[in-house]
């Protein structure tokens, strides 16, 4: 066996012989599905892809999900369902609401979805995303530089943002947030995120034009509800 043939890697579907790709009839090659599994986790190196540990267990048949007003539930249940289609056009959902009122619970649940149909997805707060970027400007040789970042960032299946408006408005902060948005927006990839503020609000916390881009992107879901912090099992 040659030196390279060792190096090759398995393929985890055991169907390839590890290059991704499955030779058939008169020598044409067509890629094997742990291509596109190997595409995907490139695409999350250096971005929070994990569902955090307090909302693992997150599902449409469990509380706090199954005590929420059905009709705010509805829209995501069904934007789940066709979570394949709606990533591959570009359709998000914008969870809009007070605290507590659980759209990190139902944005969640979205990513869960995506990721488990073997979708890319970066989550973030709204303050961890702008740290996170501010961390590659110190970035050292070999360390993931912000063009490295930005282009994970843009090229996810699903980016998905908690607590849009929650950070302190500054221009660096507004110039980040356009052109993330923005060139999510000119290549059609989906977008979930949760706000305390409504449009008007954000209008002046973030721009109208990163607003108006929002608007065309996403269903907007309103979730209003007592605030569920307060109970036992919290949003």
């Amino acid at each position: 066996m040659s030196a390279r043939a060792e190096a090759q890697p398995a393929c985890p579907l055991a169907v390839c012989d590890g290059s991704g790709w499955i030779l058939g009839p008169e020598d044409v090659a067509r890629p094997c599905e742990c291509r596109a599994r190997t595409i995907t986790r490139a695409r999350l190196r250096g971005v929070a892809s994990v569902i955090p540990a307090k909302y693992r267990g997150v599902s449409f048949q469990r509380p706090p999900v199954t005590e929420m007003n059905a009709a705010v539930v509805r829209p995501v249940k069904e934007f789940c369902i066709d979570i394949r289609g709606n990533l591959d056009a570009g359709r998000g959902l914008w969870m809009y609401g007070g605290a507590g009122t659980g759209k990190t619970t139902l944005a969640m649940l979205v990513s869960r979805h995506a990721l488990d149909v073997g979708r890319s997805v970066a989550i973030y707060s709204m303050p961890k995303l702008l740290a996170r970027i501010r961390r590659t400007y110190d970035a050292e040789r070999g360390e993931q530089s912000y063009a490295e970042l930005f282009e994970r960032l843009t090229t996810v299946d699903l980016l998905h943002i908690d607590d849009l408006g929650a950070e302190n408005r500054t221009e660096w902060v507004l110039e980040q947030l356009y052109a993330l948005i923005n060139e999510r927006y000119e290549a059609q990839r989906s977008l979930v995120v949760t706000t305390n503020k409504n449009e008007g609000e954000l209008d002046e916390q973030i721009g109208a034009r990163v607003v108006s881009r929002l608007v065309e992107m996403c269903e907007v879901v309103p979730v209003f509800d007592e605030d569920r912090r307060w109970r036992p099992s919290g949003e």
